[in-house]
């Protein structure tokens, strides 16, 4: 029971304070209330299928070809894979660390790893056909490639500042947290 409440304290803290917040402003009420079941629908229909596709993905794809394609020493392959499987995606950035975790999990790299997040962040195929409709080609394709370079630096650089332990440690919590 400790470490239950143990792992899941900020949850158990939040929840105290929503509902001291509703006790304490009762204006406030029937808006957090909708907010919070509105919050709630959308996770209820967004994890489940992401668990099911990760089982799925994590029983029918070999640790040998993940680690192949997306591990160290994948090179520009392994850069492309991670941009092409986080850009694909159209759920929220939540749903990117349950198979950040699978990753990490089947041995890709943590370069390759921050690479799929900031990808699932940032270059949505989706979000950027809706910025061509919206904003025009030229500032999609250019908001696009930057965000590219970004991903791509951003990375870079995280890599360089921490050592190579801190990166394992990483993974390992990763995969720890969500399998």
């Amino acid at each position: 029971m400790k470490q239950v409440i143990r792992r899941y304290r900020n949850t158990i803290i939040m929840g105290v304070v929503f509902t001291l917040l509703l006790i304490i402003i009762p204006t406030i009420r029937d808006k957090a209330i909708s907010s919070f079941l509105n919050q709630m629908k959308t996770i209820l229909f967004v994890i489940p299928p992401i668990f099911v596709l990760l089982g799925l993905f994590d029983v029918w794809v070999p640790r040998e070809t993940m680690t192949q394609h997306l591990g160290r020493g994948s090179g520009i392959r392994g850069i492309i894979i991670a941009f092409a499987l986080g850009s694909a995606t159209a759920g929220p950035l939540y749903g990117a660390f349950p198979v950040a975790a699978v990753l990490a999990k089947k041995g890709g790299s943590f370069f390759n790893i921050l690479i799929f997040i900031g990808a699932w962040s940032t270059t949505k195929i989706p979000m950027l056909l809706f910025e061509i409709k919206a904003m025009g080609p030229l500032f999609a394709f250019t908001r696009f490639i930057v965000s590219i370079i970004g991903i791509l630096l951003i990375a870079q650089i995280i890599c360089i500042f921490i050592t190579k332990d801190d990166r394992t440690r990483s993974l390992e919590t990763l995969a720890s947290k969500y399998i």
